[in-house]
C-alpha cells in the first residue's frame, strides 16, 4: 500500500454553550486530513487547538507534511521517523510535529484499514470498552452552584469520573469548597480529578493540595510550570494525592525527565505533541518501565484504541469538542466506560456536511 494523495480542510468548531455548559474561550481553528492510498483506502485525522492569527500555518504545514509522504508505504515507521527528521530539522516540537503526528495518526488508521482490524486490536486490546472521565466542563469561572448542577448532570450521564478546573479562587479555602461541593453532589464512588493548568507555584500547590486530601482526589493535574521537573518532585513527595502532568511537552525526552525526576505519579501524554498513535505508545511503554500508569489528553477519538493496548493504560479524556467532525463521534457504555468502535481504523469518517458548515472560506 502506498500514499497517493491527501485532503485537507481548515475548519472553526462552534465553541458555544452546549448541553453540559460554556466552553471559556474558542476552541480555535482545526485541519482536518483524509490520506488517500492505492488500495483505495482513506486515513483520517486532524491537529488544531490554534489561534485563528496561525491557522493558515498549521494548514500550509499540514499540506506540506502530506505531500511530503506521498509514495510512502504507510507501514513504514522508519521511512516516516526520517521524514519527520528531516521536515523538522531533528527539532522536536513545534508545528511540523504537531503535523506530523497528525499524518501519524492518519497512517495508523490506514495500516487499520487494511488489516481489517479496529485499531485497538491492532494495537493489542482485548476488548472494546475503556475507562474514561468527563473532561470539557466544570470550568474555573464557575460558581459553587454551577458546580454541583453540572457535576451532577454528568454523573446523570453515566460518567464514573470528572474532572474540575482550580486555580482562579483568592484562597485555599476557596479552592477547596469547589471539590467539596463537587464531591457531596456525585458521592464518593466517583472519581474526581482537578486540572492547574499550571497555575500555581510549587509552595501553593503543596499548602492548597494540603486541603484536598480529604476528598479523596483521584489526581492532582499540571498544579506548576511544565518545565519545573524538580518542583513537580517536591509536590508529589509532599503530597498524597497523585500528581500527573506531561500533556504541554514535545516528545519522549522530557516525559523521561518527569518519570526519572518522580516528578509525576500518572503521565498524561498529547497525542499532537508526543508523536501521535506511535509517540504515544512510546511514552506509554518508557511510564511503564518506570512503574506508571499513562492517561491521554485531547484527542479521545484517537488515544482511546491506544490507551485501551496498554498494559498500563489507566483511563481516557473524553473531551467532546472535536466530537462535531465525525458521523458518529465515540459513547460512553451503561457503566460510564468509552465504547470502541468495531469497524476497522478508528471506526471514524468525517461529517461532510458539518465540515462545509465549519469551513474557514
Amino acid at each position: 500500500m502506498r500514499i497517493t494523495g491527501h485532503r485537507i480542510r481548515l475548519v472553526d468548531l462552534p465553541g458555544d454553550r452546549g448541553p453540559l455548559g460554556e466552553i471559556p474561550y474558542r476552541l480555535g481553528r482545526f485541519a482536518t486530513l483524509e490520506l488517500s492510498s492505492d488500495a483505495g483506502l482513506v486515513g483520517v485525522s486532524y491537529c488544531g487547538y490554534v489561534s485563528p492569527s496561525t491557522a493558515a500555518a498549521l494548514a500550509a504545514t499540514l499540506d506540506a507534511v502530506a505531500t511530503a509522504c506521498h509514495g510512502l508505504d504507510p507501514w513504514d515507521a522508519q521511512g516516516l521517523d526520517r521524514l519527520h527528521g528531516g521536515l523538522s530539522n531533528a527539532a522536536g516540537g513545534g508545528l511540523v510535529t504537531r503535523c506530523f503526528s497528525a499524518l501519524d495518526v492518519a497512517c495508523w488508521d490506514l495500516r487499520a484499514r487494511e488489516a481489517e482490524l479496529p485499531l485497538w486490536r491492532l494495537l493489542g486490546a482485548s476488548e472494546g470498552r475503556v475507562a474514561c472521565y468527563a473532561s470539557g466542563h466544570l470550568w474555573r469561572h464557575y460558581d459553587l452552584a454551577e458546580l454541583e448542577r453540572w457535576s451532577g448532570e454528568l454523573a446523570d450521564q453515566g460518567f464514573r469520573a470528572m474532572k474540575l478546573r482550580c486555580g482562579a479562587e483568592a484562597t485555599a479555602a476557596a479552592e477547596a469548597d469547589r471539590l467539596r461541593v463537587c464531591r457531596a453532589t456525585v458521592g464518593d464512588e466517583i472519581d474526581l480529578m482537578i486540572d492547574i493548568n499550571q497555575g500555581w507555584s510549587v509552595g501553593d500547590a503543596v499548602r492548597i493540595g494540603r486541603r484536598f486530601a480529604e476528598h479523596d482526589l483521584f489526581w492532582l493535574e499540571d498544579p506548576t510550570h511544565r518545565d519545573d521537573f524538580d518542583g513537580h518532585a517536591r509536590i508529589a513527595a509532599a503530597l498524597d494525592t497523585p500528581i500527573c502532568a506531561g500533556e504541554y511537552l514535545y516528545g519522549l525526552a522530557p516525559l523521561k525527565e518527569l518519570c526519572a525526576r518522580r516528578s509525576v505519579d500518572i503521565l498524561m501524554a498529547d497525542c499532537l505533541r508526543a508523536g501521535g498513535i506511535t509517540g504515544f505508545m512510546k511514552a506509554a511503554h518508557l511510564a511503564e518501565g518506570f512503574n506508571l500508569p499513562i492517561v491521554s489528553h485531547l484527542t479521545t477519538e484517537f488515544l482511546a484504541p491506544a490507551v485501551a493496548a496498554c498494559a498500563n493504560g489507566l483511563t481516557v479524556e473524553h473531551m467532546p469538542w472535536t466530537f462535531p467532525l465525525w458521523e458518529e463521534p465515540p459513547a460512553i457504555d451503561a457503566d460510564g466506560r468509552l465504547v470502541l468502535a468495531a469497524s476497522p481504523g478508528f471506526g471514524l469518517s468525517f461529517d461532510q456536511a458539518a465540515l462545509d458548515r465549519f469551513e474557514v472560506r
